[in-house]
């Protein structure tokens, strides 16, 4: 599995999930500002059968009116603009969430692919005889162990807390580059989830 696919999958999950819970938060939406209009429409009523006994009171009259209405939808708008805020974090915090779990439950076989591929991407940056510290995630020590059988001058360092991936460090500069499942995710977070709720919870 490449970090492409990874990030594919992340995407169409992504949007799948937030137009379910956008379209959830639009009906919201309407319900609210449809009472609001039919609440506003009742106290209307009422209002005009008060009986008025001059056209300066009608014309205060009106006036309630326009000031009820406006008053009353303008709440309603802005109640069913927080409703789609909410829907905005609900779903943003749930395909993570989601995201986060898959990651986390790869097969021995996905992970290993992964966790080779961002090893030897990660090793590319130092030179060949530079000494190594690799730093892996709980549970991935036998595969690192296996991963750097052949390799002299990179040795297993111990755990960090990340879903995969790992984290190299050479011993003798401060050069220490973090290739982990969870940075993976976080650059595809930035670079296409938000840009997909943007799109799908769009204020106009």
């Amino acid at each position: 599995m490449s970090l492409e696919t990874v990030a594919e999958e992340i995407r169409e999950e992504a949007e799948e999930q937030a137009e379910a819970i956008r379209q959830d938060a639009e009906s919201e939406a309407e319900e609210i500002v449809s009472d609001a209009e039919a609440e506003v429409e009742r106290e209307i009523d009422q209002l005009r059968e008060q009986e008025l006994s001059s056209a300066k009171l009608e014309a205060k009259h009106e006036r309630e009116i326009d000031q009820l209405r406006e008053q009353e939808l303008s709440s309603a708008k802005l109640e069913a603009k927080h409703e789609r805020m909410s829907a905005r974090r609900e779903a943003l915090d749930d395909v993570r969430d989601r995201v986060e779990s898959r990651i986390a439950d790869l097969d021995a076989d996905q992970r290993r692919e992964l966790t080779e591929s961002l090893l030897t991407d990660s090793l590319e940056e130092f030179a060949e005889d530079a000494q190594l510290a690799v730093h892996y995630a709980p549970g991935d020590e036998a595969l690192i162990e296996e991963l750097l059988e052949e390799r002299q001058n990179v040795a297993p360092a111990g755990e960090i807390d990340c879903l995969g991936g790992v984290v190299v460090e050479s011993e003798s500069s401060r050069v220490r580059v973090k290739n982990t499942f969870d940075s993976v995710l976080a650059d595809v977070w930035e670079d296409e989830l938000k840009q997909i709720s943007d799109r799908l919870f769009d204020e106009q």
